[in-house]
C-alpha cells in the first residue's frame, strides 16, 4: 500500500475532452482553458494529440496551440502521439514530452483503434522506445487500454490485464526504458469497484514494486466509486477531465462519454483526507469556462452545489 496522502491528478480535458467534441472549437478557446487550468495548481495538463488529422480533425491545430500557449512555470504541457510520426511532431513543436508505452488488454479493441494486433502494437511501441532513447529520453508511463472491459470482447479478466502489464514491463526492460507508472485505463467506462479491486490485487501481486495509476471514465456513474477504491488501495495518480469532458471516440456510440471529473475527484480526495494541491474554487471556474466553450452543460456534480465546508446559511435551510 502507498502510505503518502499526496495525490497527483493529471488533467485530460483539453486533449481527450475536446477530442471527443464536435469539430469547431477554436485554438484560442483551447488556449484560454489550458491557461486557466494552469492557475488551479495542476502540475500536468494534456493539451493536444499529434494524430492523423483526417481521423481526428479536432486535434488538427496541435502545433498552433503549442505555439500560442503562455506557459506557467512548474506546469507540464503534454501531448499524445500514437506512432513515430506523431512523436516527431511533438518533438519539433516543443511540448513537454511524456513518453508512453501502450498496449490493449483487448486485442479486438487494439485492432479497431490502432489497426494492429497485440504483437504488431508491441512492435510499434518498441520502435517508439528506440526513438525515445535517440531523443535522450529514458522514462515512460505505461498504459493498458480496456483494462476493465471492451465494447467488442465484453468482460476483460484480471489475468488478461496482468499479461498486458507484463508485456509493457518486458518491453521497457528490453529497450532500457524506466517505467515511472503503469496506468490501467477504463477506456469504455465498464469498471466497477469490485473489478477495480480484483485487477489491482492481481497486477500488484505480480509487480509489487511498480506504481500503478488509474484512468477512469464515469460512463455508468461509478467513476468516483472506482476512484475511492483506488485511493483506499494506495493509488496516488489519476487522470481526470475538467467538468467530466471526454470519453473515447473509438468506443462506438459515444459509449465512453465522460471521463471522471477533475473537480469532483479533487473534492473526494479532500474529503477523504488526501492532498492534491488544487484550488477547487478555481477548478469550478474552469468548469464554467469549459461549458461556455463547448456550449452545453457538463456532467460534473460539484459545480452545481459548490464545496461543502461547514453549516449552510440559515436562509438555505429546507
Amino acid at each position: 500500500m502507498h502510505a503518502s496522502r499526496q495525490v497527483l491528478l493529471s488533467e485530460e480535458g483539453p486533449r481527450e475532452g475536446f477530442q471527443s467534441e464536435p469539430v469547431g472549437i477554436s485554438t484560442q478557446s483551447k488556449v484560454e482553458l489550458i491557461e486557466a487550468l494552469a492557475e488551479t495548481g495542476l502540475a500536468e495538463i494534456a493539451c493536444c494529440s499529434f494524430v492523423n488529422q483526417a481521423q481526428v480533425p479536432q486535434m488538427a491545430d496541435a502545433e498552433q496551440l503549442a505555439a500560442q500557449l503562455r506557459r506557467k512555470a512548474g506546469v507540464r504541457y503534454t501531448g499524445l502521439w500514437l506512432n513515430g510520426r506523431g512523436f516527431a511532431r511533438a518533438l519539433a513543436c516543443g511540448v513537454d514530452l511524456k513518453p508512453t508505452l501502450v498496449t490493449s488488454a483487448s486485442e479486438t479493441f487494439g485492432l479497431r483503434n490502432n489497426k494492429r494486433d497485440r504483437q504488431e502494437l508491441l512492435q510499434g511501441q518498441r520502435e517508439l522506445a528506440t526513438a525515445y532513447r535517440h531523443a535522450g529520453l529514458n522514462r515512460a508511463a505505461g498504459y493498458v487500454f480496456t483494462a476493465f472491459g471492451c465494447n467488442y470482447e465484453g468482460e476483460i479478466s484480471a489475468a488478461q490485464v496482468a499479461r498486458s502489464v507484463q508485456d509493457v514491463v518486458q518491453l521497457a526492460a528490453d529497450t532500457d526504458m524506466q517505467l515511472e507508472a503503469m496506468y490501467l485505463c477504463d477506456t469504455i467506462g465498464a469498471a466497477s469497484p469490485n473489478q477495480v479491486r480484483k485487477v489491482l490485487d492481481q497486477v500488484r501481486n505480480a509487480h509489487p514494486t511498480l506504481e500503478f495509476a488509474l484512468h477512469l471514465h464515469d460512463t455508468r456513474g461509478l467513476g468516483l466509486a472506482n476512484a475511492l477504491v483506488g485511493l483506499q488501495m494506495g493509488i496516488r495518480r489519476f487522470d481526470a477531465s475538467i467538468g467530466g469532458l471526454g470519453g473515447c471516440p473509438f468506443a462506438g456510440n459515444r459509449a465512453a462519454a465522460g471521463n471522471v471529473c477533475t473537480e469532483d475527484l479533487a473534492y473526494l480526495c479532500e474529503q477523504e483526507g488526501f492532498e492534491t494541491g488544487l484550488d477547487i474554487d478555481q477548478l469550478l471556474r474552469c468548469t464554467l469556462l469549459a461549458e461556455r466553450i463547448v456550449g452545453r452543460t457538463l456532467p460534473g456534480k460539484l459545480k452545481n452545489a459548490g464545496a461543502f465546508r461547514g453549516a449552510l446559511p440559515p436562509q438555505s435551510a429546507i
